[in-house]
């Protein structure tokens, strides 16, 4: 007699969702020819669109929507698993189309292609490209960097934030571009003062940059100058081409060819500084219902609850169905398309939680087999923002925090449990967390974060899965949210972190980043996180002006010391590959001071207003693999502390860290405290890294 254990039988089932429709019983073509293929003759053009009763292919002269400039048409001709497909013979490079799609109830649409790789101006006409042609000088020699596992440092970006700054150093004409990160040594005013841009990304030392989507999206008018009064700002969640980068970011987003080439200039200028790419994909929602892929297989590419409307998991109007067969070769071949030809180094999954586990080792079996592919990283949100509709029985998992043991352990996630341990509640603006008055209730929680949660409900299979970090694109910047928990009303001196006032706030701020820089696991942090950036109090700041938005160079430049500090920790991590995934033998302890070691190194976080102590006999407790060898009491010696930012002033060398001797050298016991009657000493509100010498 065979005995079902329930709490099994309910992960078979699948992820808990409404209801949906099932998936329409559509041919599934395996070719890689979708799209529009040129070669020396001609093109050829090929689309999967299994229920339409003909389809025409219109060329035109130019990528304008409203162009009356149509050059021929050509009728296509049913082929195999649901796709039609016609040669043009003398249609090259730089034609533009789109297709009218006829359907058996006599309906016919306009569509722009699914599968193009190149468009004009918003996105609303295609256009027919030879990628060799569009690579620039030096592509073929272009190389992804190698960074180990352990020394990746993910920051965070908008392509337009980078360099909006009238401020930041880059020609006027290249700011809010691909083509501002190709200017090597922009400087604040162009004084040479004080590095910006990539320059700037040199000395901070991080070895990723994250960008916010660049794929061809819809909430921008690519047709207005990028100087115009009105030209609108957006983060890009709103996909519309996804194999296409986006228009507004080109200096010329009516050839389809420029916005290419000046996108891989981007990538390769960050190549050439030893920077890796990380492209912010959005698989799990599109702009609009009305959409290419509504428009030429109807029904097929957003789920649909069983009463046939659209289910809003993403909270954006539409979820895409992942685990349709198709929708599933797309996202897979897409993601695969952007590595190999834009040379892609990792990818970040917008609302993972939303698209299937299947789907996602699709895609991870797909990047390997590309040459260097192993080494593409891919990590993305385990959450949705609200309930998606499945197949009722299908045994549907989607890749949220329940679905994470079905993911390959090279697939990682974000962990909001230690952002909010940190900082406090996401949603909850006021409620604050380890470093905003409630150190108490969150030390264990600390504790169990600096381990990357082994050891708890909350571990994954590889540490290398574990995204740690207190501030991202979304909510509150870290800064703002200090100033919300700590403030009962924020004033613009605390925004804009100038006066005395503000040293709590920046003591806080010093350390969250030691938190985040100790912990196992893989640190990522908001650009301008390490120079305390504001946006006032705005969470969600996706359309807010790109005044807002943009990084501000000068307050980069003021807060220097602040900047220095993320440096430091920044060169103290890929110094020493321990601190990525070796184990923490965590100190207890019953306050909210939070100790342990880690290879040689001791980390002590104290949060509170006073002294305190902790006895070195503790550090010699053997840890989980017996690696603790005997100390002398008196030979741990403070190599960085988070005081000497707050008392060194103007002082340039205050913060960095150092092999062999305490911060800056300085003597005062707050900066660089010592160890007393066999006691390291733990001044108040600051975060020390200490180093033994063994016997």
């Amino acid at each position: 007699m065979s005995h079902t254990i329930p709490a099994l039988a309910a992960v078979v089932d699948g992820t808990p969702a409404d209801p949906a429709l099932p998936c329409p019983e559509y041919p599934v073509y395996s070719g890689d020819d979708l799209g529009a293929i040129p070669d020396a003759p001609g093109t050829s053009f090929r689309v999967w669109a299994p229920t339409a009763s003909g389809v025409t292919v219109r060329l035109f002269a130019t990528g304008d929507p409203d162009a009356d400039d149509i050059i021929e048409t050509h009728e296509l001709a049913v082929g195999p698993d649901g796709t039609w497909s016609v040669r043009a013979d003398g249609i090259g490079h730089g034609t533009y189309y789109d297709y009218l799609v006829r359907f058996p109830d006599g309906a016919e649409h306009r569509t722009a292609d699914p599968w193009a790789r190149a468009a004009g101006v918003n996105g609303r006409r295609s256009m027919v490209v030879d990628l060799r042609r569009t690579n620039p000088d030096g592509w073929a020699e272009d190389r992804r960097p190698h960074i180990p596992r352990r020394e990746l440092v993910i920051w965070e970006t908008h392509i337009g934030d980078f360099s909006n700054d009238p401020h930041s150093g880059v020609p006027a004409g290249h700011r809010g571009t691909y083509l501002a990160f190709t200017h090597p040594d922009t400087s604040v005013d162009g004084t040479g003062a004080f590095p910006t841009c990539v320059a700037y990304l040199k000395r901070l030392g991080i070895t990723a940059v994250q960008l916010l989507p660049f794929y061809d999206y819809g909430s921008i008018d690519e047709s207005v100058p990028h100087d115009a009064p009105d030209r609108a700002f957006n983060w890009g969640y709103d996909p519309v081409n996804y194999n296409v980068p986006e228009g507004s970011y080109s200096t010329d987003p009516r050839d389809g060819e420029v916005r290419i080439r000046e996108c891989k200039r981007m990538i390769q200028a960050l190549h050439e500084a030893g920077i890796a790419v990380i492209m912010d994909v959005v698989y799990n929602h599109m702009f609009s219902t009305d959409n290419w892929f509504e428009r030429m297989i109807p029904g097929y590419a957003l789920r649909r609850r069983i009463d046939g409307g659209f289910s809003n998991g993403s909270g954006c109007g539409n979820d895409v169905a992942t685990e349709h067969p198709m929708m599933r070769k797309y996202i897979v071949d897409s993601v695969t398309y952007w590595a190999r030809e834009y040379h892609i180094d990792g990818f970040r999954f917008d609302l993972m939680g939303l698209i299937d586990v299947d789907t996602m080792n699709a895609i991870r079996t797909s990047l390997d087999r590309l040459p260097g592919g192993a080494t593409i990283l891919m990590h993305g949100e385990p959450w949705a923002a609200s309930t998606t509709a499945l197949v009722p029985g299908a045994g549907t998992v989607l890749a949220d925090k329940r679905g994470m043991p079905y993911l390959s352990p090279r697939i990682g996630a974000f962990c909001d449990s230690t952002r909010d341990a940190v900082r406090g509640h996401i949603f909850y603006q006021k409620v604050p967390g380890y470093l905003a008055g409630a150190a108490a209730d969150y030390a264990d929680d600390i504790r169990h974060a600096e381990d990357a949660w082994r050891g708890t409900l909350r571990e994954v299979a590889s540490v290398g899965q574990v995204i740690q970090y207190v501030s991202a694109h979304d909510d509150l910047t870290l800064w703002d949210k200090l100033c919300a928990t700590m403030r009962r009303l924020p004033t613009d001196v605390d925004y804009t972190a100038e006066g005395e006032s503000c040293a709590d706030l920046m003591r806080a701020n010093l350390l969250a980043s030691g938190i985040v820089f100790t912990a196992a696991g893989v640190p990522f942090l908001l650009s301008g996180e390490e120079f305390a950036r504001t946006k006032h109090g705005v969470s969600d700041s996706f359309s807010s002006p790109a005044e807002l938005n943009q990084l501000d160079w000068r307050r980069a430049q003021r807060l220097e010391g602040l900047v220095d500090h993320y440096a430091a920790l920044i060169q103290l991590r890929r110094g020493n590959p321990a601190y990525f995934g070796g184990a923490r033998m965590i100190v207890p302890r019953t306050d909210e001071v939070v100790v342990f070691r880690v290879g040689g190194d001791c980390v002590a976080i104290n949060p509170t207003g006073r002294v305190q102590e902790q006895p070195t006999v503790d550090l010699e407790i053997p840890g989980p693999y017996d690696e603790v060898s005997k100390i002398e009491p008196e030979a741990w010696q403070c190599i960085y502390c988070s005081a000497s930012v707050m008392s060194a002033g103007d002082d340039e060398s205050s913060g960095r860290a150092n092999e062999s001797d305490a911060v800056g050298g300085r003597d005062d016991t707050e900066a660089c405290p010592r160890v007393e009657r066999r006691r390291l000493q733990l001044p108040p509100w600051t975060f020390t890294v200490w180093r033994h010498q063994r016997v």
